[in-house]
């Protein structure tokens, strides 16, 4: 049986759906494989990757010198996977495309966060500086190496297309992303903003009733007292979350639905024809998500404590990023292998965006 023209396929997915068949192939021609779809391929590939692996010792807000409840790059990827294969399936669109998309779309994270980024890019200003998206593309198609015949991964053009509409998505453009890109999109959005409440709750830098001025926090609780009764303070914070992601992700089926019928949206072609975002909360729900984006850059993300951390983490990297500047010499082999052909100060980038937290801070405390 060959999976790409399987009748589960054809019959289970829209025509707005990207299918397997329509696949416009990788950029190294390889042969089909026999009981894996293309997307279904690129999916296991960034899961084998070793910059995939590496995203469970990578923060996303926290460092890990505040405590280790708080969720890793890896844990982030895997909840967006989940949030946006829901998405997906009640769609009926490319689940292993998104998974795919979902899983690879964080890989290009450095340690420490945006702190991280933030110190890259300025470090590199003079080579076009650092973008976690960009550095993404870089991974899977170059600095990956587990396949003799083909740099990175070869992955297939939709899904590298797909990272690449995230490097441009603020700019205009004339087409707009397949549907499975628009829901990961959406699904990273509703994932980040309900889990790094959850994430400041546990540690202590918020209490439940900080977040009860906000309307979406408030429409969660209510729905949360209706259905429960004598909750502990524990029992509420995670009902309360579980309640706001169930909230976010109906609304954005629902308007999404809404969206595609009103548009006449038959097919891949149409969806990306369409100026405006098909896949998108309503805009009542677009308000308050920016309330509550508002309420945790203000409360969490410029927090005291997390600000301190942030320039520590910062400081160590910009420290090694001028040393290894000055002595590429200490690079590992691996690292200096690509010398001859980029300038050092992208290698030297390459090899700091690939660090874990830990092994930052070990190699920047043994040095």
């Amino acid at each position: 049986m060959n999976l790409t023209d399987s009748q589960d396929e054809i019959f289970s997915l829209a025509n707005y759906a990207m299918h397997d068949s329509a696949s416009t192939g990788r950029e190294y021609p390889e042969v089909q494989h026999r009981y894996r779809g293309p997307f279904q391929r690129d999916r296991d590939r960034v899961v084998h990757s070793s910059a995939y692996r590496r995203l469970a010792h990578k923060t996303q807000v926290f460092t890990g010198e505040m405590g280790d409840y708080h969720r890793s790059r890896l844990t982030h990827t895997l909840e967006v996977a989940s949030i946006a294969r829901t998405v997906g399936r009640v769609l009926r669109l490319n689940e292993d495309l998104i998974e795919a998309l979902s899983l690879m779309h964080d890989i290009g994270h450095p340690p420490f966060g945006h702190a991280g980024e933030d110190v890259l890019n300025e470090c590199t200003q003079p080579c076009g500086g650092f973008n976690h998206n960009t550095h993404a593309l870089r991974i899977v198609t170059l600095l990956e190496n587990r396949y003799p015949k083909f740099p990175g991964l070869n992955l297939t053009k939709e899904v590298l297309s797909g990272q690449a509409m995230r490097v441009h998505k603020s700019a205009s453009s004339a087409k707009r992303p397949l549907l499975e890109v628009q829901v990961v999109d959406a699904a990273d959005s509703i994932a980040y903003d309900s889990h790094d409440a959850d994430d400041a709750l546990e540690i202590g830098l918020l209490e439940v009733e900080d977040l009860l001025t906000l309307p979406l926090w408030q429409e969660a609780a209510r729905q949360v007292q209706i259905r429960y009764t004598a909750l502990d303070t524990e029992q509420l914070r995670r009902a309360i979350i579980h309640q706001l992601i169930e909230t976010l992700v109906s609304d954005l089926i629902k308007t999404t639905t809404s969206r595609l019928q009103k548009e006449s949206i038959t097919s891949p072609g149409d969806a990306i024809a369409i100026k405006e975002l098909l896949v998108a909360p309503s805009t009542e729900f677009q308000e308050k998500k920016r309330d509550l984006e508002t309420f945790l850059f203000e409360r969490v993300y410029r927090h005291p404590t997390v600000l301190s951390e942030r320039a520590v983490a910062g400081a160590a990297l910009s420290e090694m990023f001028q040393r290894f500047m000055a002595r590429p010499e200490l690079l590992p082999s691996t690292a200096q292998a690509y010398l001859d052909d980029d300038h050092v100060m992208r290698v030297v980038c390459d090899y700091l965006a690939g660090m874990t937290d830990r092994h930052a801070l070990d190699e920047h405390r043994n040095r």
